[in-house]
């Protein structure tokens, strides 16, 4: 696998632990059962995602990549600042349509960035930029 590969699979990684991330630090605030539902099956597959990324990292003797301290931080603080001012699952929708904008874009960053990645390694990526957007459509109905 080349570095291109690499580079991009560590870039997905870090994503996908990212959007688990803002996941897991609203998913105690959401009411509505359907919304639920529709961040629980985005979590998943951010998730299967996150570990097939893995799995190729680890077959290449590579690790994961997190995410950076300061896109958690910032994250963490942007999460809890919005829902003391506006716990709801407006609000919600919106923190998470917010992430996956960030995610699309850094995914689409680094997507050119690394050029000669395998095709299934570009897969990957994009695996994750469809499912974000698909989400993006499904949450604006909760705006």
């Amino acid at each position: 696998m080349n570095q291109d590969s690499i580079a991009l699979l560590r870039d997905c990684s870090s994503g996908a632990k990212m959007a688990l991330q803002s996941f897991h630090d609203v998913m105690d605030h959401v009411k509505d059962d359907s919304l639920r539902a529709l961040l629980m099956r985005s979590m998943e597959t951010h998730e299967s995602i996150g570990e097939e990324a893995k799995a190729l990292l680890q077959n290449e003797n590579e690790v994961s990549k997190d995410p950076s301290l300061m896109a958690r931080t910032m994250s963490w603080i942007k999460t809890n600042a919005e829902l003391l001012t506006k716990n709801d699952d407006a609000a919600i929708a919106d923190l998470i349509t917010d992430g996956c904008g960030m995610g699309i874009k850094q995914l689409s960053v680094s997507f050119n960035k690394y050029p000669t990645a395998s095709p299934e390694v570009k897969h990957l990526a994009d695996r994750i930029r469809v499912e974000e957007d698909d989400l993006v459509q499904k949450l604006r109905i909760y705006l």
